[in-house]
């Protein structure tokens, strides 16, 4: 699948920034989506992101989750400024089995400096969302390193 481009250049930042996450790119996650304020991401079931009894790990699930809140956040965030978590609590509403996991990360608050977002994500299976789990995550404004 193909990402969905809505402004090319706010793609452009935010994949240019998602092909260096390391862990992302580790799990086999891929960028769906860009709009300001909101991102989407999949991560596929495999063998990288599971537990023992076979369902999707709440580690790969909560890393998933954080990295979308702070590709909606960076959207929004000033040309030379990137974001870093500062605090997020998540919620595992039920286990994730399907072929893979949607989430889409919101942005409800850009500050000056901290922004306050949310994911939600989605067990996949035969096309059929159903909401697994949400996370709530503030993060900071901090310069650009590369």
């Amino acid at each position: 699948m193909t990402a969905s481009v809505v402004d090319q250049a706010l793609f452009d930042r935010v994949h240019s920034s998602f092909v260096r996450q390391g862990m992302m790119q580790h799990l086999g996650a891929r960028l769906v989506r860009v709009q300001p304020g909101e991102v989407e991401f999949a991560l596929p079931m495999g063998d990288k992101v599971t537990q023992q009894q076979g369902a999707f790990h709440g580690g790969a699930l909560g890393a998933l989750a954080d990295i979308c809140c702070g590709y909606a956040a960076l959207t929004t965030a000033p040309v030379g400024m990137e974001v870093t978590t500062v605090e997020y609590k998540i919620n595992f509403i039920s286990a994730a089995v399907g072929q893979e996991v949607v989430c889409i990360g919101k942005v409800h608050k850009a500050g000056r400096t901290l922004t306050i977002t949310s994911a939600e994500l989605f067990d996949v299976q035969d096309g059929v969302r159903k909401l697994c789990g949400l996370m709530q995550a503030t993060l900071i404004a901090v310069a650009q390193k590369y």
